[in-house]
């Protein structure tokens, strides 16, 4: 008799136990869930927010709204070292290249992501263009702000050498002209100054 009203007693403990963890734990996994579904699911107003955050930013990104056309001047190339302010124009043509410093139509914009590439005759606006060299500036304004850009590197290529307007991971600014400088008649190789962004405002 004492032994089955000790097993009845452990018994229901055990059941009482068992429902009381069983409550206990649907309790706290309910709520638990139901933190997770307000917290995972953002609120109008928060979505909205996000939207105009990522519209913004994206708007930031496109610095040039309106494209140029050939033959449109986009801005000025400002050689410190020279002290020389040229006038920049869309294109690479003849047309272009006699009015002042010609913009490759296929490459991006000054200050935007990639290669932007410059072109000029050595006889006329790049006539001093070898005394620039690795460490010096190249300042180009156009409608979206001003870019300083710093000579990393100064080739010497072959005519015909397509590498000069690669597209690159980043902001950069390559400006050619032909050379040598002195030479009669066409030249058969060109001078290069690839240059990083360094500033914009």
């Amino acid at each position: 008799m004492k032994k089955r009203n000790l097993f009845l007693l452990v018994s229901v403990l055990l059941i009482s136990s068992g429902i009381w963890l069983t409550t206990t734990n649907a309790v706290t996994m309910a709520k638990g869930y139901f933190l997770y579904k307000i917290s995972s699911e953002p609120k109008a107003e928060t979505l909205q927010k996000n939207k105009a955050e990522k519209q913004t930013a994206a708007a930031e990104d496109i610095l040039y709204p309106k494209r140029p056309a050939k033959g449109d001047q986009i801005g000025n190339l400002y050689i410190p070292k020279l002290e020389a302010n040229l006038p920049i124009y869309h294109g690479t043509a003849e047309e272009e290249l006699e009015q002042g410093v010609g913009h490759y139509a296929g490459s991006v914009l000054p200050g935007e992501k990639d290669n932007s590439v410059l072109s000029g005759h050595r006889d006329t606006v790049f006539r001093k263009l070898g005394e620039v060299g690795k460490g010096d500036l190249l300042i180009v304004t156009t409608s979206a702000g001003e870019f300083t850009y710093k000579v990393r590197q100064v080739r010497i290529v072959d005519k015909d050498d397509r590498t000069v307007i690669v597209p690159k991971p980043k902001a950069v600014l390559t400006v050619s002209t032909c050379y040598p400088f002195a030479f009669a008649g066409p030249a058969p190789e060109r001078y290069i100054l690839i240059a990083d962004l360094l500033a914009s405002k």
